[in-house]
């Protein structure tokens, strides 16, 4: 099948693809890796609410994202960046969306589900204590956990505005942790992902704030589960895996080098030294793929896993690639090219967030890596969008 796409010069080409389709595994694969996903959500275009200022969401469709990510065999990172935390999604809407994902998850038996808890109700220019923080994290932590769910503790722009030292942010991580219901995931994002979160853990030099970071977790280890990393620097990540306590995960957050962070080196006395889980965004987009990957690394055969991986990385970068927050952009375009959603719009009006021409290098890397579902849909879909955009 051939296309005409726009090249970054701004001209046309014709493309003639692979169409590779995916096959879809029979049953819920194993995995030997704690693995989430980060899931996006999927608007509702015919609302009538002002895209730009409300959130509205077609539940039935998110809820069903949730399920074939589940029957994949990953769990569900539910309510974070991927989902537009903070870049078109609230609180309140975050909320609904927790509690119908804990809800869907009891058809799943062993599903895992884990929400983000945050501050991000705040208005950031009002905060103006820790106090306020604190607060703040407490009256997410409390509506989550009655709904038994599992925390994620988000980072808080509104900490980094008011936080005075390293020690600010050990007393706001205390205070959180220490109450918990169950063992929590610490969530450090780079400032790539979200500029507002620049000198997280009270240091601009990182191996400071990695320290800061290790601290709380050493102070409180029987209360963390692990920490996601997204800062997309393999080696600090490596660095900082195999300095955790016995028993404290690393979640990769590595969207540009997850094969081989996962797959691991062997180095360390703790299996938790020697590789990494994961909580990824980039599963999202190219879920069943990773699925089949990951099942192949649970059998032994490493080879195998990251000759499975490999093809996705050119798209992972691509679809990360600086204004790294844009990114869940190109998640939700390859959902909508893959069947899941009916249109390609996203609350904030975010699907207007990267160009035409990255759309088009995007559909390139995705049909290279055999990632399309059904390559015809694809085809037609990506011609659908270039003859009303272009």
């Amino acid at each position: 099948m051939n296309i005409q796409l726009i090249n970054p010069q701004g001209n046309r080409y014709s493309y003639s693809m692979t169409a590779k389709a995916l096959a879809a595994p029979t049953s819920t694969p194993s995995f030997n890796r704690i693995v989430y996903s980060a899931a996006h959500v999927v608007s509702n275009p015919l609302a009538a609410a002002d895209p730009w200022l409300t959130t509205p969401l077609d539940w039935e469709t998110t809820i069903a994202y949730r399920r074939y990510l589940w029957s994949l065999g990953f769990g569900v990172a539910e309510a974070m960046d991927t989902a537009q935390r903070g870049m078109g999604l609230d609180w309140p809407t975050s909320l609904e969306l927790i509690q119908r994902t804990l809800i869907a998850a009891n058809d799943y038996p062993n599903a895992l589900v884990a929400s983000g808890c945050g501050t991000d109700h705040l208005e950031v220019d009002q905060v103006k204590s820790v106090d306020d923080v604190i607060r703040a994290y407490e009256h997410q932590m409390e509506a989550i956990e009655a709904l038994g769910g599992k925390l994620i503790i988000m980072a808080s722009r509104a900490l980094v505005k008011v936080a005075k030292s390293p020690d600010d942010y050990e007393k706001v991580y205390a205070r959180i942790i220490s109450q918990a219901k169950q063992p929590v995931i610490l969530h450090w994002l780079g400032d790539m992902f979200d500029p507002a979160l620049n000198g997280y853990w009270g240091h601009q030099d990182l191996d400071k704030a990695t320290q800061t970071a290790l601290d709380i977790i050493n102070a409180y280890n029987t209360k963390v589960d692990g920490i996601k990393v997204s800062l997309l620097d393999k080696l600090r990540e490596i660095n900082m895996r195999r300095r955790l306590p016995k028993g404290v995960r690393m979640y990769t957050g590595d969207d540009f080098n997850y094969p081989e962070l996962i797959a691991g080196d062997g180095i360390g006395t703790e299996t938790v030294h020697q590789q990494s889980d994961a909580l990824l965004g980039i599963f999202d987009a190219i879920a069943p793929t990773a699925s089949h990957a990951l099942s192949q690394l649970a059998l032994g055969n490493s080879a195998g896993f990251m000759q499975t991986l490999e093809p996705t990385l050119a798209l992972s970068r691509h679809i990360f690639q600086a204004p790294t927050r844009f990114y869940k952009t190109g998640v939700v375009f390859m959902a909508w090219l893959n069947g899941h959603q009916s249109h390609f719009s996203m609350v904030g009006g975010q699907q207007s967030a990267r160009s035409v021409q990255h759309l088009c290098e995007l559909f390139v890397l995705a049909d290279k890596a055999g990632l399309f579902l059904n390559p015809e849909q694809a085809h037609d879909r990506m011609q659908a969008y270039l003859q009303v955009n272009t």
